[in-house]
């Protein structure tokens, strides 16, 4: 195989610093090249995934490489256009809490119930597209300096966060069937 998925989301986080580089540069169409940057490290995750699938190539390396891949390109994006004023300061809060509560929540279930985090669900998809989608459409608008209503603004910026928390939730669900499941096999095991 020419490229792992591993290498992919080193590529994805070298692509981190990059992005907020270009993103400030002041240069001539930063804004573009940094949202060309989005799109690539963005193509880096879906790739990576599906190549990790495809050819059983799911390494422990990888399962902290991805997501942490994610996590930061998502923080640095919105960090961005939050210090830009082209999101609101809210929008940054309520996605950096869902993504720490997840991440810990993550550590927490894979160390003390010993149990496997369960992979991007519906909901965990459909915010990730939606949120890139925004994202995108915010920052090209603001780099061609088309004013954007604060309706339009709060409508985008309010579906992609209720997505996101929709697919919180549903992972707070899917952690309680699965610790669920895990005592009923142990106490099944005891013979209770």
């Amino acid at each position: 195989m020419f490229i792992t998925p591993n290498a992919l989301s080193i590529i994805r986080l070298c692509l981190v610093p990059a992005f907020i580089v270009a993103y400030f540069s002041g240069a001539s169409y930063s804004h573009l090249i940094a949202v060309g940057i989005y799109v690539i490290a963005t193509f880096t995750d879906f790739l990576d995934g599906y190549l990790a699938r495809k050819y059983n190539l799911i390494t422990n390396l990888g399962k902290v490489l991805d997501p942490l891949g994610d996590k930061m390109l998502t923080m640095a994006v919105l960090a961005c256009i939050t210090i830009d004023g082209v999101i609101p300061f809210w929008f940054l809060l309520i996605i950096l809490g869902k993504e720490l509560l997840m991440g810990l929540g993550g550590l927490v279930i894979h160390r003390y119930a010993k149990v496997e985090i369960p992979p991007a669900n519906y909901f965990g998809k459909t915010a990730t597209v939606l949120f890139f989608a925004v994202c995108v459409t915010l920052i090209l608008l603001d780099s061609f300096h088309v004013e954007v209503r604060h309706g339009l603004s709060a409508v985008m910026v309010g579906a992609a966060v209720l997505v996101s928390l929709a697919a919180f939730v549903s992972y707070i669900i899917g952690f309680a069937r699965i610790m669920k499941g895990k005592k009923s096999k142990e106490a099944d095991d005891q013979g209770v």
